[in-house]
């Protein structure tokens, strides 16, 4: 029997396990932690996969220790027992006049159903969560969803359906594109999509549970109560791997997973992180930009991928925006300026900067040409037709600036157009953009997902090179992954590849790079070693891309040609920042 509890714990009132009722009669479970005295709270609410009960030192003890070691502050105040991955601590919003609503999406943690990631049915799941709580007798009528990644992908769903009770929505470094940025970066299947969901999310499937972990507080199964066999487990879930390896084109399929953020109307507060390579930055830009909302904001940060979401610079930062929108209160948010970016520089110094607009209106957009003698990279472009070949097992080349005289900020999108050949019908571009300091050392930053990233990372498979000239801009090409095109062996084709957004301000003496690839940036070929992690660090994290059925050796593993011939030479366009 799975009934709901109630008990009073640590100054909240907390309901585990309380029925939400879908429309097709699947009964969801939520924990909800409430004020100890009656009344009409606003609601922060989440919907994801990852099992409410499970504790976040528990299942992500790496995150939790790096987070700890940096900002040993985060731990202060609370007991800590009800922290979860990738979202907020209810200790510390529950006495400050909110209810915390968590609920494990259907098919895992205690929620049963058939688990599909992603999908429709998740996004319809949601609009009924949010009205539920926003008509509970503890509820003031107003819901505002928050959380990182997952909990922000839902948002993205949910708000084109516009729940009438949703009244903002805080989207912390999460994508938006389900084949763009989590499925296939340029059309090329990323790893990421098969270690994750069956790390972080089969793991806790619904049904899992007396083999599964308990929760630290209540003792409970945290994906049960019921224990399936492994085979109804699998019958119980869509194989996400087998359905992106499948579809290599953009179908209905993944159209069906991609918001249309035009008619997102909430408002909205979009916080990136610069370093989120793979698969984090682009969705916040965008969702950003498109966004239908009259009211939205657009936040970038650096550092990990959990740490400034607990930080008490995102803590203050995600409460104006709730307490303003939420509650009424005057929080100052309504002198937040549309644009805040946290300007990056060497050795993880950032320092906070308003704007009025993204990509930024003073943007001096410049080419920088790769030379093919000398391996140079600078504004004026080669005089010499040449083409240089390099194996797509290997290092690829990289061309340098001099070490710069004036330091140089460059700010926002990056586009590269490029001449290409392969000896076989295909072949992948993985281009890096890199800084290099005077000793010649490449400078790396604290990403998301791996604490060595280069500043700025694209991909593009050569087949799906055709662009959607109505969505195209010069600084952001937009494939329209519809159609393979192959190649013709030796013959050159043009390649225009999206490079994600990115910020660093490049001093006096360092050197800016530009890689062409055929296989992932790694930044010295060593693992960072991370303590507990779940997978080598060795500069792009879990965003590699090297399933052999989509990569098969024999078309990706032999010879590229970059191409330089008068009046087309490759170049990168990068958003160069005028100073004040």
């Amino acid at each position: 029997m799975h009934l709901m509890k109630t008990e009073i714990r640590d100054g909240m009132k907390i309901d585990w396990d309380a029925p939400i009722a879908m429309d097709d009669g699947v009964v969801l479970r939520a924990d909800v932690y409430r004020p100890l005295d009656d009344g009409r709270y606003p609601i922060i609410l989440s919907y994801g996969p990852y099992a409410k009960g499970l504790a976040f030192q528990e299942g992500y003890k790496s995150a939790w220790v790096r987070m700890l070691a940096s900002y040993p502050e985060i731990a202060e105040g609370s007991s800590n027992k009800y922290q979860n991955w990738e979202l907020v601590d209810p200790e510390k919003w529950v006495p400050d006049g909110y209810v915390c609503v968590r609920v494990d999406s259907r098919g895992t943690g205690r929620s049963p159903g058939y688990m599909e990631l992603l999908s429709p049915r998740e996004a319809q799941d949601l609009y009924h969560c949010v009205e539920w709580a926003g008509t509970q007798p503890w509820s003031n009528g107003k819901v505002g969803i928050n959380g990182i990644s997952y909990y922000a992908q839902t948002g993205w769903l949910v708000g084109p359906l516009k729940p009438p009770h949703l009244a903002a929505f805080c989207a912390w470094e999460g994508e938006c594109d389900y084949y763009r940025e989590l499925a296939r970066h340029g059309g090329i299947l990323c790893d990421f999509i098969a270690n994750w969901s069956n790390r972080q999310v089969v793991s806790v499937q619904h049904g899992k549970g007396e083999r599964g972990p308990k929760s630290v507080v209540t003792g409970e199964p945290v994906a049960g109560p019921e224990t399936l066999s492994e085979e109804e487990l699998k019958a119980n879930r869509a194989d996400i791997l087998a359905d992106a390896l499948a579809r290599p084109l953009l179908d209905d399929y993944y159209c069906v997973r991609i918001p249309e953020y035009e008619k997102i109307e909430v408002p909205l507060l979009s916080a990136a992180n610069w370093g989120g390579h793979g698969l984090h930055p682009r969705g916040n830009f965008e969702g950003y930009l498109r966004a239908g909302s009259r009211q939205k904001w657009l936040e970038v940060h650096g550092d990990t991928h959990f740490t400034h979401f607990y930080s008490p610079y995102g803590d203050a930062l995600q409460r104006r925006f709730f307490g303003h929108f939420l509650k009424g209160e005057d929080t100052g948010w309504d002198k937040q300026p549309k644009v805040a970016l946290n300007i990056r520089r060497p050795r993880e110094k950032f320092e906070l900067r308003a704007e009025n607009e993204w990509p930024l209106a003073r943007t001096q957009w410049t080419r920088y040409y790769p030379d093919p003698n000398g391996y140079g990279l600078s504004p004026h472009p080669p005089e010499a037709a040449a083409a240089l070949t390099y194996e797509t097992t290997g290092d690829g080349l990289t061309f340098l600036t001099p070490p710069l005289t004036e330091e140089i900020e460059i700010t926002g999108p990056v586009a590269a157009k490029l001449w290409v050949s392969s000896n076989t019908a295909d072949a992948d571009l993985f281009l890096v953009l890199r800084v290099y300091d005077p000793g010649g050392k490449e400078v790396s930053f604290i990403g998301s997902n791996d604490p060595r990233t280069p500043i700025g990372l694209g991909w593009l498979r050569a087949s799906h090179r055709k662009l959607d000239p109505a969505r195209s801009l010069p600084y952001r090409p937009w494939h329209s992954h519809d159609e393979l095109q192959p190649l013709t062996p030796g013959e050159p084709v043009e390649l225009d590849v999206e490079i994600w957004p990115t910020c660093i301000v490049v001093p006096v003496g360092y050197r800016i790079g530009f890689s062409v690839r055929g296989q992932d940036y790694e930044y010295d070929g060593t693992d960072a070693f991370v303590p507990h992690s779940a997978y080598p660090m060795r500069g792009v994290g879990p965003f590699t891309h090297t399933n052999s059925q989509d990569r098969p050796p024999a078309i990706f593993g032999g010879k590229n040609t970059l191409h330089f011939t008068a009046g087309r030479m490759p170049y990168v366009l990068l958003p160069i920042i005028p100073p004040k």
